[in-house]
Parts: structure tokens; C-alpha cells; sequence
């Protein structure tokens, strides 16, 4: 038999069903405040599926983005305020909008062009057309690394930004000895100032070799996480846990796990 695929439409009266006065109890209590955490929560879990190469979680988790999206939709429909067709018109205008070089007349070289053009269209729109900064618009919310990123980028437009990755070197070098003398003075407050400092810069490190810091410390941290699961696998094969260990001992099982877990990716 075969296998039977909902429509688009099908998951609008879901929504709309589970919102009802006779729905289900914990959709009808959430508002967009309630949920607004799960859009961020589903987005990540989506570039995890992205990083393992999963089609399946992939597939999963942009359904359940996906929910996010329709959830708010209903929302704002129940209060008179939007509803699921002006979203999609508003992102099909823009998509049209943004891209004259394929909808229009306008010519394009290369990719460059197309952003370039972008970043004057999105300043010229409704809402967009008041700001004074370079700075506005950039969510507040967003992750840490990523903003930095993201201001630092928006900075460069102005030209304000080192030519190559060699001068920021330097920048690096400087930040870590005002890390280590603010250290040696003991100032809880110039520490913690400076330290932001040396992540900041590791930012635009990042930057000017084409790496966002936001992905590359995820995957460091997934790294970790492997690694030591790895160390706690082989820890209770010894019969012998990990706490109570000495550092030396620590250090062999995190050598043995690193050996182990690249000679599977070989």
C-alpha cells in the first residue's frame, strides 16, 4: 500500500485543530513568548542533523521548524494580527524583490554582486529605512560568537577592518598579555573585560579565514564530548571510574580515546 504524504494544508488544520477550544490543552495555554526558546532549540537540532549527515533527522527536524513557524502563524491569526498567508506572500515579495538579476532586469557578475545588491534592497525596505547605524538590527538574542561576527562584519562595510588575517595575529597576542596582566592584578572586573576582549578577537580571527567561530566551537565541543564519552567507556571497561584518577592517568585514557576515535574516521 502506498504510503499516504499530509499536504501543507492538512498541517494548517492541525494547527488550527490542536488551538481549538476543544484541542489540546497545553498548545491552547502557549503564546509566542511561551515558545519563542523552541524555534532556537529546533534550528540547532537541525544543524546537528546537518553535521551528522542525517537525511532522516533532517527531515525531522525541519518538520518541527517548520511547526515553529505554523505555531506562530496560528497565533497571530487567532488575534486578528497575520496569519500563515501573509507570511508566505511577504517572503515571496522579498524573494522577488531581492533577486532583480533573476526576476528583473538588473545584471549581475558574480556572487559578490548579488550580495552587494541585497545589502541595498534590505536597507531601502519598509522599517529598514530608519536606522542610523551600522550596528541596528542586530538581534540582541543572537548567540554570543555569532554576534560578534556579525558586528564585526558590519563594521568592515564601512572599512573599518584589517586587510588579512597577519594583523589580527598580532591583535591576539596583544589581548592575551592584558589578559595575563590584568591576571596578575587580581581585578575580577578587568578580567572578565579583557577575556571578552581575546574571544572577540578570536572572532575576527576566525573571520578573516572564512570560519565562523559559533560553528567551529560547536564542533569543538561535540569533539570534546565524543572524546570523553570515549574516556568514560573505557573507564568502565577497567572497572574504575574516572573520578579519583590522577591527571596523568586522565590523560592516557584522552590520548587512547583521541587514537581510537580518529583511526574510526580513517
Amino acid at each position: 500500500m502506498e504510503e499516504r504524504y499530509y499536504s501543507f494544508e492538512q498541517l494548517r488544520k492541525i494547527m488550527a485543530r490542536l488551538r481549538a477550544p476543544d484541542g489540546c490543552p497545553w498548545d491552547k495555554e502557549q503564546t509566542h513568548e511561551s515558545i519563542k526558546g523552541c524555534l532556537l532549540e529546533e534550528a540547532h537540532e537541525f544543524l546537528e542533523a546537518v553535521d551528522l549527515r542525517d537525511d532522516h533527522g533532517m527531515t525531522e527536524e525541519l518538520g518541527d521548524v517548520l511547526l515553529q513557524v505554523v505555531f506562530h502563524a496560528q497565533m497571530a491569526s487567532e488575534q486578528g494580527r497575520f496569519d500563515l498567508d501573509v507570511v508566505i506572500h511577504e517572503l515571496c515579495a522579498k524573494l522577488i524583490r531581492r533577486h532583480p538579476h533573476v526576476f528583473g532586469s538588473v545584471d549581475v557578475k558574480d556572487s559578490a554582486d548579488v550580495v552587494r545588491n541585497w545589502e541595498t534592497i534590505k536597507n531601502g525596505e519598509k522599517g529598514k529605512e530608519d536606522r542610523k547605524s551600522r550596528m541596528d538590527g542586530i538581534p540582541p538574542s543572537f548567540p554570543a560568537l555569532m554576534r560578534a561576527a556579525k558586528l564585526q562584519s558590519r563594521a568592515a562595510k564601512d572599512g573599518f577592518d584589517w586587510p588579512d588575517a597577519a594583523p589580527v595575529w598580532e591583535k591576539l597576542a596583544e589581548e592575551e598579555g592584558e589578559l595575563r596582566e590584568a591576571i596578575g592584578q587580581g581585578d575580577r572586573h578587568a578580567i572578565e573585560d579583557e577575556f571578552g576582549d581575546l574571544l572577540f578577537t578570536c572572532v575576527n580571527l576566525g573571520r578573516k579565514l572564512g570560519i565562523g567561530a559559533e560553528e567551529a566551537l560547536l564542533a569543538a565541543s561535540r569533539k570534546f564530548e565524543t572524546r570523553y564519552r570515549n574516556m568514560e567507556a573505557q573507564a568502565s571497561k577497567q572497572g574504575k571510574p574516572l573520578d579519583g584518577r590522577s591527571l596523568a592517568e586522565l590523560d592516557e585514557l584522552w590520548n587512547a580515546a583521541k587514537a581510537e576515535i580518529g583511526a574510526k574516521r580513517d
